[in-house]
């Protein structure tokens, strides 16, 4: 009989490790895995009882480590991690592939039109607010109320921006205007991250020690965060949107070929840029204590006089 599955493997931490990008880039290979859209319900609470049942110190009969990491990457695919809450599909990191192919491939094409921009960039934009509020940082609840002002505000400063760029290029050449969408999705997540996670800027996100004991919630901490994915999220865009124009400029005029040729390179670039660009800074990320709110520090120094770097979910 094989012997039962040790209790001691930490899966609060990502199989591989993340102080290195290569680790990283593994971890975000799994979990941006767009075939984890396609997990059933049943497979999603299978995965949710082996892990809550070994955090607890209960081992499936049977179990593998193969299988609880392949468990913990379904569980982590699907619920949030600070709130545990299941994730709207479109929202999981998983459905960045097939959806920015289908919207930024359609940007690409229907770009030349006031109607057509309004249209795709409020299409886009939505899928984005609802991709930041999915992937937030923290735990604490928002309101209908903020989450709507926060959606209103999001979209409706960077759809403005769009038709603003989209404005500016009705003299250039048709290269060139194919950068509008570019351009546009680039200073829209500038705009869309920080205002649907305004809340975070405003009260805080949860910071903890090394060994997850929490330390309080800091502003600090949540503009470094904020920061990092809207790097992450501009430079994921990239790939797909900077290198097609060039090659889409001598397709057929015919609109189905232009979008379904734009797919095709969305989708090859996408499957990359999306892990890729997640790796770039570590999920759980970092800051010095000396770096936080004053009165933080003092709090921190105080109670816990040991501390010198603060641990926080930065959110994707």
């Amino acid at each position: 009989m094989a012997a039962e599955l040790s209790t001691s493997i930490n899966i609060k931490e990502p199989r591989w490790d993340q102080s290195t990008f290569i680790g990283r880039a593994k971890h975000f290979f799994t979990v941006t895995d767009p075939r984890n859209i396609l997990l059933t319900n049943e497979q999603l609470s299978h995965a949710h009882s082996i892990i809550t049942d070994y955090r607890k110190g209960i081992v499936s009969p049977g179990l593998t480590e193969d299988e609880l990491w392949r468990a913990k990457y379904v569980f982590d695919s699907a619920f949030h991690p600070d709130t545990e809450e299941k994730m709207i599909l479109i929202g999981r990191m998983s459905a960045q592939v097939p959806m920015n192919m289908t919207i930024t491939g359609c940007m690409m094409t229907f770009y030349k039109t006031t109607p057509a921009v309004l249209f795709w960039q409020w299409i886009n934009q939505s899928f984005n607010a609802i991709v930041n509020y999915t992937n937030r940082s923290g735990d604490a609840p928002i309101t209908v109320s903020q989450l709507g002002t926060a959606y209103v505000s999001a979209t409706t400063g960077a759809v403005a921006t769009a038709l603003g760029l989209n404005a500016l290029t009705k003299h250039v050449s048709p290269l060139i205007g194919r950068f509008v969408p570019f351009a546009a999705v680039a200073a829209a997540n500038c705009i869309n991250i920080p205002l649907m996670r305004q809340r975070e800027l405003q009260h805080g996100i949860p910071i903890t020690d090394e060994n997850d004991n929490r330390l309080g919630e800091s502003t600090k901490a949540a503009q470094q965060a904020i920061s990092q994915v809207v790097v992450s999220r501009i430079l994921m865009a990239s790939p797909g949107m900077a290198i097609p124009p060039f090659l889409m400029n001598h397709l057929e005029k015919k609109a189905f070929l232009k979008v379904s040729k734009s797919c095709t390179l969305q989708d090859k670039t996408l499957v990359f840029a999306t892990p890729l660009c997640c790796a770039l800074f570590p999920q759980k990320s970092s800051m010095s204590v000396s770096r936080l709110e004053p009165e933080l520090q003092e709090k921190i120094r105080a109670s816990h006089p040991g501390v010198e770097r603060v641990y926080f979910n930065k959110g994707l």
